[in-house]
């Protein structure tokens, strides 16, 4: 195994995640329950739950299954489809297979932390920094001046984990057409789309703008089902796709055969899902900007373009680190500091923090959040 650096996220979550009083950090949509999920089922794939054969399943995944989610491609097939135990373990092997030693790979930050440690195991790496001062812009131009000869991969992520980012779509595809150009790979993180604020701002699919490019995706985020465990790469060059299945004999070989039942379920509810979750979302700001907007000496605040994450800006002298700090151990509200979102390859803005907005009844964690920061007065 490529020897890796701590996750730092995953790191901090071990200590907080399940003790904190207030996970307001959290970064899926809200879930369900089983019971409420095989009730969006149709009678055929109920069935086929509680009638399910516990052996081994294909390792592309189940076909049905990869069905359903080439129908929310424009342009792919099931046969473009490839399943995984969720999106870590897409983006791992899919790292391992496009990188060797001797290549190259851009890599769009700030972002999650595996998008930019795994290739920068395999090989080097150049960072493009999205631009806080520019409302999180993307600087295509420094996108193409880092591109070498060598150059195999561009990870890009929108809307993006930390910042909400969602980048115009004339940019995304001049982007993938970039990548075309040059022979590249675009991998896109796309676990976050269907979320966006304003509909007509969301994105298209790499996939679908291009034969050569990853999109990955899963069940986690927009969908709020963790639990099941089930991501996937969409990409039409069939080769890629061969390597990629090779590759995760060496994990975990097949998915779990509930997981795909149940994540297919949701693939086919998908509309009614997102629909929920966005109204959710919507609901849910208008609680944090109650909250932002009597603390404005204390922070700066902005709204996610999509997903359900945000990144505003700590203004106090103490700095971002030692306030999160205090906050979960004080009042048990639990946030995410700029630390966790550092990189090697460019610098990154040292006094944001992570914020969720996607959670239900996030009421509770404001006021102790609130109840906390006046007492700091």
């Amino acid at each position: 195994m490529t020897r890796l650096p701590d996750f730092r996220l995953e790191t901090y979550f071990s200590r907080w995640e399940f003790t904190a009083r207030h996970h307001l950090t959290a970064s899926d949509a809200q879930t369900m329950t089983l019971s409420e999920l095989l009730a969006l089922a149709d009678d055929k794939d109920r069935d086929a739950f509680e009638n399910l054969s516990l052996g081994y399943t294909e390792t592309f995944g189940d076909p049905a299954l990869r069905a359903a989610i080439a129908r929310t491609y424009e342009h792919a097939d099931a046969d473009d489809v490839i399943c995984f135990a969720g999106a870590e373990e897409a983006l791992y092997l899919a790292m391992n297979v496009l990188l060797d030693t001797g290549d190259h790979a851009v890599v769009v930050t700030p972002n999650y932390q595996a998008a930019e440690t795994v290739p920068l195991a395999l090989c080097e790496v150049t960072g493009v920094a999205l631009d806080p001062d520019r409302d999180w812009a993307l600087d295509l131009d420094a996108v193409a001046a880092a591109i070498r000869p060598n150059t195999r991969l561009v990870s890009v992520n929108f809307p993006n984990n930390p910042t909400g980012k969602v980048v115009d779509a004339a940019d995304f595809t001049a982007l993938a057409r970039l990548c075309d150009e040059r022979g590249i790979h675009l991998f896109s993180d796309e676990v976050y789309r269907g979320l966006e604020r304003d509909p007509a701002r969301t994105l298209p699919q790499a996939a679908d703008l291009s034969e050569h490019a990853l999109s990955l995706n899963v069940t986690s985020k927009s969908l709020g089902l963790p639990g099941l465990r089930i991501g996937w790469i969409t990409c039409r060059d069939r080769a890629l796709r061969s390597r990629l299945e090779r590759a995760k004999h060496y994990t975990t070989i097949c998915n779990s055969a509930p997981s795909e039942v149940l994540a297919r379920i949701a693939l086919k509810a998908r509309a009614t899902i997102l629909d929920r979750n966005r109204a959710l979302i919507a609901a849910n700001l208008s609680a944090f900007d109650a909250f932002f907007a009597e603390f404005t000496e204390d922070f700066q605040w902005q709204a996610p373009d999509g997903g359900c994450v945000a990144y505003p800006r700590y203004l106090g002298a103490d700095g971002v680190e030692e306030f999160c700090t205090r906050l979960v151990e004080e009042a048990g509200v639990l946030l995410l500091p700029a630390s966790i979102y550092r990189s090697d390859l460019t610098a990154t803005p040292t006094d944001r923090f992570r914020i969720g907005v996607g959670r239900r009844d996030p009421e509770e964690g404001l006021a102790a959040f609130a109840q906390w920061m006046r007492a700091r007065r």
